[in-house]
């Protein structure tokens, strides 16, 4: 057996990797293949559509079900337009944290991750640990469910999942989902001064953006459910965060293009939002088509992110809240891929080093003190593995 890294020197060498989701992760996936491999892993690829990114995933230990999985992303945000006073792809430790892209969201945890596999080796494992690393969280989390998929079929089923996100270690049993479509609507471009006989894109978008704020105004007049109650806000949210398009200030606007999302609140259904969303494109469509044939809209989903819903008694709240000493109720409404793991069939919750306060931010870091809670926090999970179920 080699001589195992520290999850510091692991650390250094995820962030070393520039893996932002517009880019290919593949170099890094090379790398932690062949650290397995080192230890007689034998990880399996699932590649997305274009060969350039790969999820991976291994299992250590006995082929039996009841294992556990660690579960983290390798893809992370830009650094572009940031201003970074360090390298943010080389990890400088300072003040007691350590900076550098992804330490805190989440190759922090990554690390910790990969570094329980020799120690998990070193013991008496009747269950097995399972490692989970997907592509393209930072965009929808579109690279997990093929990769569970296929964990499904080759694995034997684990009992949890654990989503090691940032939560300062606590352990957070309720996530909120979301689901987001991009929005062109194309326009007839006239003069304005005729703009009676053209469409403007633009002024047209705007029946759809206040089908957003209608929403909003629908949602918070209701009381809040039961599931719901724990989040804050405690209710789900329609958005639109960008907004493009037009030519010149006297050209009726041929193309209007931004996106629409929903963050729903376990207990809701995705597709009633967008059956709603559906029902006002159709209205302002056929306004548009009236006035000229070519003026349109086309809704393009783009992501359908799961909420994960607490456990009655759920196995993956009982195993993390004994390894961490926290029974407090914790939710998040930032996205996972907690909810997509439930969906599959697996006990799920989130808890991971780090706040998600630095998450995406200029000069990104984690607490020292953070990394090396998680450290030990793992080291109780694995110890958990020597047990049969």
């Amino acid at each position: 057996m080699p001589n195992p890294l520290s999850p510091r020197d692991i650390l250094e060498t995820l962030v070393g990797f520039p893996t932002v989701s517009r880019d290919s992760n593949l170099a890094l996936v090379d790398w932690v293949e062949g650290y397995l491999a080192d230890f007689g892993i034998t990880a399996h690829r699932v590649y997305d559509a274009t060969g350039h990114k790969a999820a991976l995933y291994a299992n250590i230990g006995p082929e039996v079900e009841g294992g556990i999985i660690l579960s983290g992303h390798t893809d992370v945000v830009p650094v572009d337009g940031q201003e970074w006073e360090t390298d943010p792809f080389t990890v400088v430790e300072r003040g007691g944290r350590l900076y550098g892209r992804g330490t805190c969201d989440m190759k922090g945890f990554n690390a910790l991750a990969l570094a329980m596999v020799p120690y998990a080796l070193s013991l008496d494992l009747k269950r097995p640990l399972q490692i989970a690393l997907s592509y393209d969280e930072e965009i929808g989390c579109v690279g997990a469910p093929p990769m569970i998929a296929d964990m499904v079929d080759r694995l034997p089923k684990a009992a949890i999942a654990l989503i090691g996100e940032p939560t300062n270690m606590q352990v957070v049993t309720g996530q909120k989902g979301s689901v987001g479509w991009q929005v062109h609507v194309r326009g007839h471009e006239i003069h304005s001064s005729m703009m009676h006989q053209g469409v403007s894109a633009i002024l047209e978008s705007a029946h759809l953006l206040s089908w957003v704020n209608d929403t909003n105004d629908h949602i918070r007049a209701k009381t809040p459910s039961v599931l719901a109650e724990p989040f804050d806000p405690p209710f789900s949210t329609a958005h639109t965060g960008t907004i493009t398009g037009g030519t010149a200030h006297n050209i009726t606007a041929k193309d209007c293009r931004f996106g629409i999302d929903v963050r729903l609140v376990p207990g809701e259904d995705a597709q009633s939002y967008e059956a709603s969303l559906r029902a006002r494109v159709a209205q302002v469509e056929a306004r548009m088509k009236a006035i000229h044939p070519d003026a349109g809209i086309t809704l393009t989903p783009q992501f359908d992110v799961p909420p994960l819903a607490p456990e009655h008694n759920g196995l993956a709240e009982q195993i993390m809240r004994q390894a961490t000493g926290d029974n407090g109720t914790h939710v998040v409404s930032y996205g996972t891929e907690a909810g997509q793991f439930q969906n599959a069939g697996y006990s799920a919750v989130i808890c991971g080093p780090g706040d998600i306060a630095q998450a995406h931010q200029p000069n990104e870091y984690i607490e020292l003190a953070q990394f090396m809670r998680g450290e030990q926090v793992l080291r109780t999970v694995i110890d958990m593995l020597t047990t049969s179920p």
